[in-house]
């Protein structure tokens, strides 16, 4: 695999732009398919301090220079190299209606706001799903030279499959009966709009029910990497660590849902459709991978 440095972070509007022009041309995976050959590698990343406040406040996060960063920040700094291949054209499926399915990070220690970072973001390879295709998109951070985190995230295309031939759903997370309750969070309209404003991740859907109706939803929905990110600020997160996270269904904005725990697991559930019954938005968990050096992440 190629690696191709880059001078600064894409900029996401051009990005998304050409991701949706060549969505139209773009059908799901055939066999054997190439996985696209660039590695993209973005050296000497600082952390914007504001930007990374407006984060911890949205997610719920706490604030200030003695805390280490959220455990979920990475992805965000590494969202633009993504959005980047998954545009690209040799990416073999459409960017438009990518659904982000679950994300695995494994964090080695503590990642301090000052530090210099190099971000490598790469396709790992697809995966047959009953309802089309998933890429599998790796990001990696480093400091001088050394892997301090790295995540694996699946975005589904949806389209049609040959009955009975594939598996089953992959689960981040396997099924379990519902956990305790622990919080109840009421979610204003504005939680994408801001999150977006955050991340840097203003796909229509999140921020306003006009342009959520385009895809098909009642309301803007919240996006997965907030509602994650907002139950690991309530859950807390050791410095060298696993999380493991599976989305489920969508958050409807506004809207009222319940953060559940117990042991290393985690959920969110909520009346979803507005129908009355309870659904599973996100099933995730927290493992502790070696002794904790400090305050959580």
């Amino acid at each position: 695999m190629q690696s191709l440095t880059l001078g600064a972070p894409p900029a996401l509007p051009a990005v998304l732009g050409r991701g949706a022009l060549l969505s139209p041309f773009k059908r799901g995976v055939p066999t054997g398919a190439v996985v696209p050959g660039t590695r993209l590698v973005l050296p000497g990343v600082r952390v914007d301090s504001g930007r990374l406040a407006a984060y911890e406040r949205v997610c719920g996060f706490g604030t200030g220079p003695d805390q280490a960063l959220p455990v979920t920040y990475p992805h965000v700094l590494g969202f633009p190299l993504a959005m980047r291949l998954m545009a690209a054209r040799d990416f073999p499926l459409p960017l438009l209606g990518l659904v982000h399915t679950s994300i695995e990070i494994d964090q080695r220690r503590g990642l301090g706001p000052a530090e210099e970072y190099e971000l490598t973001v790469y396709v790992d390879g697809f995966a047959p799903h009953r309802r089309g295709t998933e890429a599998i998109v790796a990001t990696e951070l480093r400091v001088a030279g050394e892997v301090v985190w790295e995540s694996r995230s699946r975005y589904l295309a949806r389209h049609r499959t040959a009955a009975g031939t594939l598996p089953r759903d992959r689960s981040a997370v396997p099924a379990r009966k519902p956990l305790p309750a622990v919080a109840e969070w009421t979610l204003g309209g504005d939680v994408g709009r801001r999150y977006g404003a955050a991340s840097g991740d203003r796909n229509p859907i999140h921020l306003h029910p006009l342009t959520a109706r385009l895809f098909g939803f009642p309301r803007a929905i919240a996006h997965g990497m907030w509602t994650v990110a907002r139950c690991l600020a309530q859950h807390g997160v050791p410095q060298a660590a696993r999380v493991r996270a599976e989305f489920r269904a969508p958050v409807l904005l506004p809207g009222t849902v319940t953060y559940a725990a117990e042991g290393t697991a985690f959920e969110l559930r909520g009346g979803g459709d507005g129908t009355g019954e309870e659904r599973i938005h996100l099933i995730g968990e927290v493992v502790q991978t070696e002794a904790d050096t400090g305050a959580g992440a």
